[in-house]
């Protein structure tokens, strides 16, 4: 039964003698079965397109490790690609996109309730994965939150410090806040097909939240997203919502009640004893281990996975990574990872 699956316990805040794991971004670049799979698709986003291939890459990370659950293959970016942006991928430097920075350019963008048109093949994968994943298994969907995928809607790419959609909160709030309405409008429509089609639990990556200060990480990072949990719960009231405001320091503190999210995950950044006793208390965690150990292994990897564990055993908490593993990992690291929290089993 669905109710036994240890990440759905752990998320409806069971505290569980070992925690579930999962890894973020653990289907791609650092597993050779998936660089078989992305070449045989062509590029990148053929391969989030097409809903067999991007279901067998999603799954390569369960077949070899047995993780928890499965996230969803695909990109933050497909929204916005989907609402009318061009969207490509340049290679070794990453995603391009045509920019929204008029008002012109947002009275372009097509309605909310054309997105599906193009995200159809996402939702098929989400079923493809539905049937085919093993029953222990949860389901993961995503979407980026609204203020990192305006970030990259506003500059056309990725930028070290977010400064384009800085300058335009400063100098045409209208346009900015125009631009998060939508993409606010389009996630929860967006994550609502994801689990009309089978996804048990949505996460929603704010990847650029900590670059925001003052009012502005409330207004623009906190406030769309709990816009979103509340849309969800009024629809999905069973599924669980882990919320990822990366960067956010000691403004973890309380998000649990402000995003209204049944999972806040932890960046690197704070220490699990700091999120023991200041964000746990809120409800399930999840995280935090740095990426850097899949890529240097060894006896550090091994006792800051069990200071962790350790930390964090009193609470609910799902065991992850604070950020995305890198395409430089080891496979054998990410082994010797799960070995290690599942010592006791």
């Amino acid at each position: 039964m669905s109710t036994q699956k240890t990440i759905l316990r752990a998320l409806a805040g069971e505290t569980l003698p070992t925690p579930p794991i999962w890894m973020m971004r653990q289907a791609g670049r650092y597993l050779p079965e998936y660089k078989a799979t992305r070449a045989q698709a062509g590029d990148f986003l053929s391969l989030c397109y097409n809903p067999e291939l991007a279901a067998e890459v999603t799954l390569q990370p369960i077949r070899r490790y047995g993780f928890d659950a499965a996230i969803l293959f695909a990109d933050i970016l497909l929204l916005p690609q989907a609402l009318g942006a061009d969207l490509w991928f340049v290679t070794g430097e990453g995603p391009r996109l045509s920019t929204i920075t008029t008002a012109d350019e947002l009275k372009a963008l097509k309605p909310v309730s054309a997105i599906h048109d193009t995200l159809s093949p996402i939702y098929e994968t989400v079923k493809i994965l539905s049937r085919e994943l093993p029953s222990e298994t949860t389901l993961i969907g995503f979407a980026g939150a609204p203020w990192t995928v305006a970030t990259y809607m506003i500059a056309g790419k990725g930028t070290p410090d977010q400064g384009p959609a800085h300058a335009l909160k400063e100098t045409d709030k209208a346009v900015f806040e125009g631009l998060l309405d939508i993409i606010t409008e389009g996630t929860i429509d967006y994550l609502s097909m994801q689990i009309e089609a089978g996804a048990e639990v949505v996460k929603l990556f704010d990847s650029w939240a900590g670059s925001l200060k003052g009012d502005d990480f409330l207004n623009y990072s906190i406030k769309p997203m709990a816009r979103i949990v509340a849309a969800l719960k009024a629809k999905y009231p069973t599924t669980p919502i882990i919320a990822f405001p990366r960067g956010a320091g000691e403004k973890y503190v309380g998000l649990h009640a402000a995003i209204g999210a049944d999972c806040i995950a932890l960046d690197d950044g704070v220490t699990a004893d700091w999120a023991a006793d200041n964000v746990q208390t809120g409800g399930c965690v999840q995280g935090n281990l740095k990426s850097s150990h899949m890529v240097t292994g060894g006896d550090a990897l091994v006792s800051e996975t069990r200071r962790i564990v350790d930390a964090l055993q009193n609470g609910p908490h799902i065991f992850n990574l604070g950020h995305g593993i890198t395409p430089d990992a080891d496979p054998e690291n990410v082994q010797l990872m799960i070995d290690t929290v599942r010592k006791g089993q």
